[in-house]
């Protein structure tokens, strides 16, 4: 009983996630922390953090991989099924009643400036959720250089109008962290080494 009660409390809880947000993926980031961390303290904002590290080096919307990540931390497979069927459904339920009738519909007046207007609010959704990413991350020497000079490289391809996908930035940090950690390892292994050495004479 139980288990069926955490169940529902997925379902509903990332069916509310995928209802009442807008913009997809990035405009969700700040949704899903509120409704998962601060309300029901399921995951804690470092391993959040992680999941959206891994949820968009995966294939697949962040929003779905996310979900299915927590709901299988939380109830097993059961519990990712139910959290994936729950932000996907509004979605589809809406597009699905949509798609009878889209072209009258993206045409009436009222429809057209509602969809300006949530362009506008999407732009600070993201925004407000890299801002809050940013201000949870480890202030390291190494997280700081690599944000700084992310946001230049990004910059300076948007000015040349030079098409490099999302992708590799997350692929190029990825195997930046990997070698930092390998040396870190490695340097400390040999100063072991040394010292054991250096006891045994």
């Amino acid at each position: 009983m139980e288990k069926l009660k955490r169940l529902f409390n997925l379902f509903l809880t990332f069916f509310k996630i995928g209802l009442f947000t807008f913009g997809g993926g990035y405009a969700m980031i700040a949704v899903i922390e509120r409704e998962i961390i601060e309300k029901k303290g399921w995951i804690s904002h470092e391993e959040f953090l992680d999941v959206i590290a891994i949820a968009e080096s995966t294939p697949g919307p962040l929003a779905v991989n996310s979900a299915t990540y927590i709901g299988y931390k939380i109830a097993g497979i059961f519990g990712s099924l139910f959290a994936t069927l729950g932000v996907v459904l509004p979605s589809f339920l809406i597009i699905f009643t949509i798609s009878f009738f889209f072209d009258k519909f993206i045409h009436i007046t009222w429809v057209s400036y509602a969809f300006k207007g949530i362009q506008a609010c999407v732009v600070f959704l993201i925004l407000n959720a890299g801002i809050k990413m940013q201000s949870k991350i480890k202030k390291t020497a190494f997280n700081l250089t690599l944000f700084i000079l992310t946001l230049i490289a990004l910059i300076t391809l948007e000015l040349l109008a030079v098409n490099f996908s999302s992708i590799f930035f997350i692929l190029i940090g990825g195997l930046i962290g990997l070698i930092v950690y390998l040396i870190g390892y490695f340097k400390n292994k040999n100063t072991s080494d040394k010292n054991d050495n250096g006891g045994k004479r």
